[in-house]
């Protein structure tokens, strides 16, 4: 089956719904203890095929999205899946998000008949298709990292058949832990700040190009600042326990979540992307302090679950080295968003031999007006699912 051949798409809206018991309220509206998610099923018309990828992001909604609406085209089914925090990732819980995915998967194999379902992880979607098919393959998780009940053990996740890793980053924690500006002091007024480490201050001496000792200084001012909202938040967890208050919540602002030197200083985690002085959401130093800024808005046991450089659990690397099915990364050349680094600590991360990677050139993180681009990206995973014999 050829990616020249164009299929029309049908547009299947469906919606998921479950009992799950909670002790307070996460998501706005609806009932306490029901959880709603809401999905696409992109079906190319006239194939029949029992295979079937599924999309998910931990908080954004996949279905418009470049990727998944041109492998439909192409002839292979799609799930673009929402979990229960679509569009605001304020109180997102990680383990919980696996929970929604397990859900979906469920649909797919026992209501819509699909054999082989397959983990298509797309930017953010990446560590969490590790995190979910590591707990599918080996259940360890009761518990949130802020020590609330989660039974995913239980929760009898089912397996993918493989995982791709589509221009996908290392794990929502990492990522926001290596854009975070080292130079603020001050979480609760981030003017005060080490002239040192701000990237932004023309009169700061340590200029791109930077060398590799201010690098390394400020990659551990980094780790050191997220280690420091940890204090806080387990702070204010313990002291909200002793006052028997032990399931309220307390929402914060994280500061400054764009000062990554890479975007700054070309040579540093090369590729082909655009700049200096650019990320895929624009300029850095705006991006830096504006309100959609990463993990920008936050509550206690969010920020363990998602942002926690020591404490969240959706490492990729990580969770790779539990998963035994093949796996696929595609790394984009021109990615401003995730750079070649993220690929690589994918892959080393696979500790069996039934992976493998491939390098689209020239191709942005959202493959905006590059349809050749999207086009070659979708001829990659066509033509390694069929080598897998993945296509039924």
């Amino acid at each position: 089956m050829s990616t020249k051949v164009k299929y029309e798409v049908e547009r299947v809206p469906f919606h998921l719904h479950w009992q799950e018991k909670s002790p307070f309220k996460e998501t706005y509206a609806g009932a306490l203890d029901t959880i709603v998610v809401e999905g696409q099923h992109l079906k190319p018309k006239g194939v029949d095929s029992k295979t079937v990828l599924i999309f998910m992001h931990p908080t954004g909604t996949m279905n418009l999205l470049p990727m998944p609406n041109a492998l439909a085209a192409a002839g292979i089914p799609c799930l673009t899946c929402a979990s229960r925090y679509p569009h605001n990732d304020t109180a997102l819980i990680m383990e919980k998000v696996l929970l929604d995915l397990g859900h979906y998967v469920r649909y797919a194999k026992e209501k819509l008949g699909y054999e082989k379902v397959i983990m298509a992880g797309w930017s953010g979607g990446g560590s969490l298709s590790m995190f979910y098919q590591s707990q599918a393959e080996n259940p360890t998780i009761t518990e949130t990292p802020a020590g609330d009940a989660v039974d995913v053990k239980g929760a009898g996740l089912i397996p993918a058949d493989a995982v791709l890793q589509l221009a996908a980053h290392v794990s929502r924690a990492i990522t926001l832990t290596e854009w975070l500006d080292a130079s603020i002091l001050d979480e609760l007024d981030p003017s005060k700040k080490d002239s040192a480490l701000d990237l932004y201050d023309p009169d700061n001496p340590n200029g791109p190009p930077y060398s590799s000792e201010f690098v390394a200084r400020y990659r551990q001012a980094q780790i050191a600042r997220s280690a420091k909202i940890d204090a806080f938040v387990w702070d204010k967890l313990e002291a909200m326990k002793r006052e028997g208050r032990p399931n309220e919540e307390f929402a914060f602002v994280v500061h400054g979540t764009m000062a990554d030197p890479r975007w700054l200083d070309l040579s540093i985690d090369a590729n082909d992307r655009k700049g200096p002085n650019w990320c895929f959401m624009g300029e850095p130093r705006i991006v830096n302090m504006m309100p959609a800024g990463l993990a920008r808005y936050t509550s206690l046991r969010a920020w363990l679950s998602q942002w926690s450089y020591k404490h969240s659990r959706a490492d990729g690397p990580k969770c790779a080295g539990d998963v035994t099915v093949p796996v696929l990364v595609v790394e984009n050349s021109a990615d401003d968003g995730c750079t070649p680094s993220h690929a690589a600590r994918i892959m080393a991360g696979i500790k069996h031999s039934d992976k493998e990677f491939h390098v689209v050139n020239g191709a942005t993180h959202y493959y905006i007006g590059q349809p050749e681009k999207m086009a070659e990206a979708v001829e990659i995973v066509k033509s390694w699912l069929e080598k897998k014999n993945l296509l039924v």
